[in-house]
């Protein structure tokens, strides 16, 4: 979940992987990029490129006709569809098995299910590479937790989000240098680290942090802190939580959630699954069984094997996270 890397392109990833979250959606930070790394093992990412190199050649046939797509028709008739992944826990990436998980593949399978197309079919891709890929065709749907931004919003057309996400830090055991804020961490002077292009990196600069460290990933970050080469991690809350929890260090823990705070502001990003321009119909289709699966539970259910809770379901709208 980590988050956006300190890089205005929209193709890389902003998580507000950042007190209590507000309950009001509220605005996203502008440029924070965000980005998940893969956790799992090399067998993992050698399963993850050749998936990829395997798809890489093929291309899905688009709408085109400007009353809403038939891409919904056509994954009905071949009966599968194609998920763009960036290889983040816990969003979608491949696992140590290397087969395709995460709560984004989850959260697709039961949609798609209920919308006729029974396969979904990994194409794993770098974050930075799904926008692109999506709109060139490689695969059908994003779904990688990606998060709602204006200028992403100009390419893309986003489902409603399925969750929310603030930050959270990887400490010293006891943090011992009270680090609970981003605003925090820039006082103390402490060693800030996240991942490559994670949103964190705007968030800390602007709560006036002067020097971010950017690592490889949520594991990388929490060697860091462990090894003394840092004294702060920041990542999403949720991928924090798991990355501590399967680590099973005693030198080290997660903090609370935090809240990161931009021009005075308070950011909660939120993220969905994006589809081409030109296909209103099928994320119209995809939106609805959505909205039934919250209305449920169901979203929740199916989302709570990768870590979220209901603190990180959310009422909230592509519409207003679209918005300048």
């Amino acid at each position: 979940m980590a988050r956006p890397r300190n890089s205005t392109s929209t193709g890389t990833r902003t998580r507000g992987n950042p007190g209590p979250a507000p309950t009001a959606p509220a605005k996203t930070a502008a440029g924070a990029p965000r980005r998940r790394a893969l956790l799992t093992g090399a067998a993992a990412l050698g399963a993850a490129a050749a998936l990829g190199a395997a798809s890489g050649c093929s291309r899905v046939t688009t709408a085109g006709d400007g009353d809403g797509g038939q891409l919904l028709e056509r994954l009905r008739a071949q009966g599968r569809v194609r998920l763009g992944l960036a290889g983040e826990q816990p969003y979608g990436y491949i696992g140590k098995d290397g087969r395709m998980t995460g709560s984004a593949p989850a959260v697709a399978r039961r949609i798609f299910r209920a919308l006729g197309v029974d396969e979904v079919e990994p194409f794993p891709t770098e974050f930075g590479s799904l926008i692109a890929g999506l709109n060139s065709l490689q695969f059908d749907v994003v779904a990688a937790g990606m998060y709602i931004t204006p200028a992403r919003c100009r390419q893309v057309i986003f489902a409603e989000p399925e969750y929310r996400m603030l930050s959270a830090f990887v400490v010293p055991k006891g943090n011992p240098r009270g680090l609970r804020s981003y605003e925090d961490v820039a006082r103390s002077g402490a060693r800030l680290a996240t991942g490559v292009g994670y949103a964190e990196i705007a968030y800390a600069e602007a709560a006036g942090v002067r020097s971010v460290r950017a690592l490889p990933d949520q594991l990388a970050g929490l060697l860091a802190v462990e090894q003394g080469r840092a004294d702060v991690f920041a990542g999403t809350a949720v991928a924090v939580r798991k990355v501590v929890r399967e680590s099973g260090s005693t030198r080290i823990e997660a903090t609370d959630e935090v809240t990161p705070y931009v021009d005075g502001e308070p950011v909660v990003d939120m993220g969905a699954f994006a589809f081409r321009t030109p296909e209103t119909g099928l994320r119209d289709a995809f939106n609805r069984e959505l909205r039934a699966l919250k209305r449920s539970g169901e979203l929740l259910e199916i989302m709570r094997p990768f870590g979220f809770t209901e603190k990180q379901m959310t009422t909230g709208t592509a519409e207003e996270k679209c918005r300048p």
